[in-house]
Parts: C-alpha cells; structure tokens; sequence
C-alpha cells in the first residue's frame, strides 16, 4: 500500500456492504460527497487532503452474486479528536451510487505507537548486545539515563486511568490537555502537573479536581481544542485558558512555544464574556422554530417566501439537492455554511443560509445573509 508522502499519525479502517454492484469511484464519491458540509472545511475531505492533513483514501472491493464488500483505509496527520470525527463520519455514508450500503469502523490504528513498539523491541536487542559487553562506566551512564527516564514517566491518575504527571495530586495548580502525547511532551520539558482528558467528553476526574485546585485549560490550536474547551466551559471550573497557536498542537510544540502560551493564558472569565457578546439577530418566528427542533439532527428545512416548509433533507445531500430546487427563501440546517452551500445559495437567489457554525468563508455573497444558530437563539 502506497500513501502520499506526510507523516501519518492514525489509520482509519473501516467495511463496507453494499446491496447491488458498484465500482471504485462509486465509493470514492460517496466518502467525498456524503460527508461534505458536515463540520465545516476544517474537517472536509477535499480541504484535508489538499492541505496534506490526510492521504490518498485507499479502497479495495470485489462484487458477487448482486453485492459489494471492501474496505476503505484513510491515513491522517490529525489530532486524536478529528481523526475520530472523520471515523464517524464514514460511518454515517448510507448510500453508495444507486444502492443501499452500511459501513462500519473496524478500528483507528495508531502508527505512532506501532512505531514505538518496534522501536522498544530493537532497543531490547541493542541493550542486550550493549549488556554483554558494556564496561563498568557504560553500566553507570545507563543506570543515570533510566532514573532520568523513570522520573518523567506517565502515571494513570483516578478511576479512568487519565495519562497525567506525577504530581497531579499534590499541586494546588494543574494543567488540563487533551492527550496522552500531550502530557508525554510536558513532562519533557519539566512539568508535572497536567493531567489529559482523554477525548471530548469530560472525566469525573477532571470536574472533581477542578472543583479542588485552580485549573488551567491548554489545549490544541484546532477545531477539536474548541470542542474540548466548549465542554470544559459547560461541566467543569476551570480557571484559565492557553492555546497552542493556530493549527498546531500542545503535543508538537518546543520548550518555548509552551512558555509563551502559558504565559498569555486568560481569565475564563473572558473567554465566556467574548461569547455573550455576541450581538442576537432578529428573524421571523418560524426560523428560531426550526433551529430550536434542528439542532442535533444533521437535517435541513427548506423554507418559501411566505416561511412555510417546503421539505426536509439530510444535510450531506444539501448541496446537490439545492441545485435543482426553485422558490427557496431560507435554508436552515444542523450542518456548517460552506463555501459550495454559499455559490449555490448565490445563484438560486436564496436570502438566508442559518446554520449551527459558518465556516471560513473566502467569498462573503452580497445577496445571502449568513446567519448562526446562536446568533438566533436565546
């Protein structure tokens, strides 16, 4: 198997059955095609790939007796976070060309740590020739290099087992990050007091000693560290809130780098405050209505001039819908206002796309007004 030439982190395995022959570029359109819209271009196929976040999506199938079977492989550079959110997204596809299909998650491989394993197995083989004929100052050199190895070791913290630093439970201050290799390059550089959440949802962990020590948040420069950080901002007391810069994360950034997001931490306080400022924008009735019922649903409500519904359609299939559709007036939908959703918006003549997040759009239209579930909603 060949994949394009970037550091892959993850490997996302997954099966699919489809009811009646299809071919490779069935397939291929059905990843890229249902999929799109979903969570916006930070986390859209085609942005991915050409920015290098992810590689060449290989797929395998064979057809007999009127059925597809194969399997889908899709490499990433991801954080743990999206690379998960892009899982699930396979899973949701439900139809490939013309027929019926399934597809199911067979597991996330972690390159990285089959990596580490080899690695660890040819390090026993050199020690192991090293120890036969290693010299009273070769045993003491290794002796200093294991105690130095052995103090920066990752403990598993509380009933969850949360990667975290040896002394979580002795420091009146702690810092919450979002993984394991997170931790793992903290302890590198001398801090011991951090613990990971380990995915979106928060541990009981977390929320009690949050409750116990003043906390601060340091999370990844991404979509996944906005999710992690909304979450935090819901369950837990969290006091303070760094960032790795832009695009990066906690896991690859220097000595340096960490020093400085550290040291421009701020105020939960002001975090929340940037929220509420956000101004409400009035729009009819039967709007807010249908965002309130939406929200959750990854579905879309076509609305006329007069509000009245028109019909309802899975976001994944929006774009192309829309496309044949006259008489729109507003399009309200649990997904992300993409750049496609906005053309296409633009040359129908349709006056409102109210979404639950609008992306980085690089054309802002002059005849549709984009709005945001929370813009709307109280």
């Amino acid at each position: 198997m060949s994949f394009q030439p970037f550091t892959v982190k993850y490997v996302i395995r997954a099966k699919f059955e489809v009811e009646g022959v299809v071919e490779k570029p069935d397939v291929i359109g059905a990843v890229f095609g249902q999929t799109e819209g979903l969570f916006g271009t930070e986390l859209d196929l085609r942005e991915l790939q050409k920015s290098g976040r992810i590689g060449r999506i290989e797929i395998d199938l064979k057809s007999e007796k009127d059925k597809t079977v194969g399997s889908i492989i899709i490499p990433t550079s991801l954080d743990r976070v999206s690379t998960a959110i892009i899982a699930a997204s396979i899973e949701s596809i439900d139809r490939i060309g013309p027929c019926q299909a399934n597809v199911h998650l067979l597991k996330i491989e972690d390159v990285r740590e089959i990596k580490r394993k080899a690695i660890i197995e040819r390090a026993k083989e050199i020690l192991h020739s090293w120890n036969l004929e290693k010299r009273p100052e070769t045993e003491e050199i290794f002796r200093e290099v294991s105690e130095i190895l052995k103090s920066t070791k990752i403990e598993a913290f509380g009933p969850e087992k949360l990667p975290a630093g040896p002394e979580v439970g002795s420091s009146k201050e702690i810092i919450i990050v979002e993984g394991r290799a997170d931790v793992a390059n903290l302890l590198k550089m001398g801090i011991q007091n951090i613990i990971a959440v380990e995915g979106v949802k928060i541990p009981e962990t977390i929320i009690k000693l949050c409750k116990e020590k003043e906390a601060t948040a340091f999370l990844d420069g991404d979509h996944g560290g906005d999710l992690i950080l909304k979450e935090l901002l819901q369950v837990a007391n969290i006091k303070f809130v760094a960032r790795a810069p832009v695009g990066k994360e906690v896991e690859d950034l220097t000595a340096k780098e960490v020093e400085i997001a550290l040291n421009n931490k701020v105020p939960v306080e002001e975090v929340k405050e940037k929220k509420k400022k956000r101004k409400k924008v009035l729009v009819p009735k039967k709007i807010v209505d249908t965002a309130n019922q939406l929200k959750g649903s990854l579905e879309a409500v076509l609305l006329n001039d007069e509000m009245k519904e028109v019909g309802q359609i899975p976001v994944n299939e929006l774009a192309d819908k829309l496309r044949d559709l006259e008489g729109i007036n507003t399009v309200v939908f649990d997904g992300v206002t993409t750049q496609r959703l906005v053309d296409i918006a633009s040359e129908k003549n349709i006056k409102f796309l109210v979404a639950a997040r609008v992306s980085d759009i690089i054309k802002l239209p002059l005849n549709v007004k984009l709005l945001t579930f929370d813009e709307i909603l109280e």
